[in-house]
């Protein structure tokens, strides 16, 4: 009965607060309390997920599978290339957030300046394919 209820008791933890911001957006005021108590019940679940994990229900790996993987390695390099694709995409998204408005604001000034903005924004999407790229490296060589 417990294996049950506690994936649902961790769901509701989760959701929750979510309807609190929504209720705090409609009434227009600021939701910064709710998004902290998000991530606190949120960190408390994980927390929960490896302090009591539930037999075979949390995992579906076997027992050989895990042993292999950590002997290797390969699940430093499956780190490795998720890190990779995942903190480039971050830089990708600031170097566009800042350079986008700009360019559009260059081009709306002088319609001529369209090409010159237009690169500033695909060097800050360069940087995501270039994690792209280093991670589809990596696990080719992990999966030697």
């Amino acid at each position: 009965m417990l294996i049950f209820f506690l994936p649902l008791i961790a769901l509701a933890l989760i959701c929750v607060p979510f309807m609190f911001i929504a209720k705090k957006v409609k009434t227009g005021k600021a939701c910064k309390r709710a998004f902290i108590g998000n991530l606190c019940s949120f960190a408390g679940v994980m927390l929960l997920a490896i302090i009591l994990p539930i037999g075979g229900f949390v995992s579906a790996a076997t027992e050989e599978g895990v042993a292999t993987v950590v002997s290797t390695g390969a699940g430093l390099g499956y780190l490795a290339a998720a890190l990779a694709v995942g903190l480039s995409c971050i830089g990708g998204g600031i170097a566009v957030a800042a350079g986008a408005p700009a360019a559009i604001g260059a081009v709306s000034e002088d319609p001529k300046s369209f090409v010159k903005a237009l690169i500033f924004v695909v060097l800050g999407e360069g940087i995501a394919l270039y994690g792209v790229l280093i991670s589809i490296l990596i696990l080719s060589y992990v999966s030697k």
